[in-house]
């Protein structure tokens, strides 16, 4: 058995309705899924499963998910040994201890290329700093993330299908699969 992280890039159905957790736990457990358990009310869930390629991984939950909820969202998953190394991974360690919310990473389902990174400088007009690790996004947006204009490029029409998550959840999850 192999424990995953799987990520929502929303939980926003429209109409001023959202996923609640328990609902999506339900959904993991119709799929067979051990032990889910969701961090925060954002998407986030951890659950066992035999091991088996990420893709179809994803393909499934969201199959589950649309049947579910009526609306497709994308999933991308991890494996807790790939969540811990991503967490290790955090290029701006200080400023993520100092102010957790200003510190992203955006989890890439497909890596991104290496020169991404130079491209999104520009946008990058209040001392904000990124970095691709192991061709996820991290970004030290030096403060508020909504004051931002790089916020508004980190999309997926622009960068691919990926999902942003806080160094606070990042660390979460990350207890949630150390253990």
């Amino acid at each position: 058995m192999e424990t995953y992280v799987a990520l929502l890039h929303s939980i926003v159905l429209g109409g001023g309705r959202r996923v609640v957790m328990a609902d999506l736990k339900a959904v993991a457990e119709g799929l067979g899924y051990q032990e889910p358990r969701t961090l925060a009310a954002t998407g986030n869930l951890v659950f066992r499963a035999p091991e088996q390629p990420l893709p179809k991984l994803e393909a499934e939950l969201e199959s589950a998910f649309a049947a579910a909820f009526g609306r497709h969202v994308d999933i991308i998953m991890r494996t807790a040994e790939e969540w811990l190394s991503l967490a290790r991974g955090n290029p701006f360690l200080a400023e993520s201890e100092k102010d957790p919310a200003s510190v992203h990473v955006r989890v890439m389902r497909a890596p991104l290329e290496a020169g991404t990174a130079e491209r999104l400088l520009g946008y990058c007009t209040r001392g904000e700093r990124v970095a691709i690790v192991h061709g996820d996004l991290w970004v030290d947006f030096g403060g508020k993330p909504s004051e931002s204009r790089l916020l508004g490029v980190m999309t997926t029409k622009r960068l691919g299908i990926g999902t942003v998550r806080n160094w606070n959840t990042v660390k979460g999850l990350r207890g949630m699969v150390a253990g």
